[in-house]
């Protein structure tokens, strides 16, 4: 029987060191990860998972709009941070703001894969950004910060994206991460064989608990997740 976890990290040698800036912390002090890391086998989305995820969201639109998604709290909390580092969240919207938005205007939800799939109709049910990447690409420590202006970052489908004032995951090798794109240099592919996803609390632990293992049970299901650690910092 599989066995559902989750911890407080200690940065572990089994983990990502991943950790928030004072600079970003003494902004928002109540932000909080959620962290998943796992060995999976990414496919195209089976009949099954499209099947179940397409009559999740049948259920879930009838509830969508404009304004209940801009009131759901964990939209609001997202727009809130937005606005406290300086940057305009309906001119970047929020990745889950912008999925949510897709499915209440009928366009629905394009397939990417198995486990990009379970990513997008966990952020779409919950309103959380979720930031996944490859990790086999993340290179070194990961820290949460504050994009610096002309800072370079290209996101998945939409070129040169200016993260000046968002919440940023860098690496040794620069920004990689912000809750409005995931970019194309740690993006998962067909290739991917280790995820990391990472869900920003911006008002705390809330539900998150709850979320991750969720998440976890998905990936168990649909994109054969193993060796899953799922953790807090």
């Amino acid at each position: 029987m599989q066995k559902f976890i989750i911890f407080e990290a200690q940065n572990t040698s089994l983990m990502i060191p991943i950790k928030i800036s004072s600079e970003i912390q003494s902004k928002l002090p109540t932000l909080t990860l959620g962290c998943i890391e796992a060995k999976v086998k990414v496919a195209p989305g089976s009949e099954a998972l499209n099947t179940w995820i397409e009559k999740q969201l049948d259920q879930i639109k009838v509830a969508l709009t404009p304004e209940t998604i801009r009131q759901m709290h964990t939209v609001k909390a997202t727009k809130d941070a937005y606005r406290v580092l300086g940057k305009d969240p309906n001119r970047y919207r929020p990745a889950a703001e912008s999925l949510m938005r897709r499915i209440a205007n009928g366009k629905g939800l394009y397939q990417i894969s198995n486990v990009v799939d379970v990513l997008n109709y966990i952020s779409i049910k919950t309103g959380y950004s979720i930031c996944g990447y490859d990790s086999s690409l993340i290179n070194g420590e990961v820290v949460l910060g504050i994009g610096e202006e002309g800072e370079p970052y290209e996101g998945i489908g939409r070129g040169t994206v200016n993260i000046e004032l968002l919440p940023v995951f860098r690496d040794e090798s620069g920004a990689f991460g912000t809750p409005t794109s995931d970019s194309v240099r740690t993006m998962i592919s067909e290739k991917t064989q280790n995820i990391l996803f990472i869900f920003i609390g911006f008002a705390g632990k809330d539900e998150l608990d709850s979320v991750l293992l969720e998440t976890q049970k998905l990936l168990i299901e649909y994109a054969g997740a193993e060796e899953v650690e799922t953790y807090f910092i």
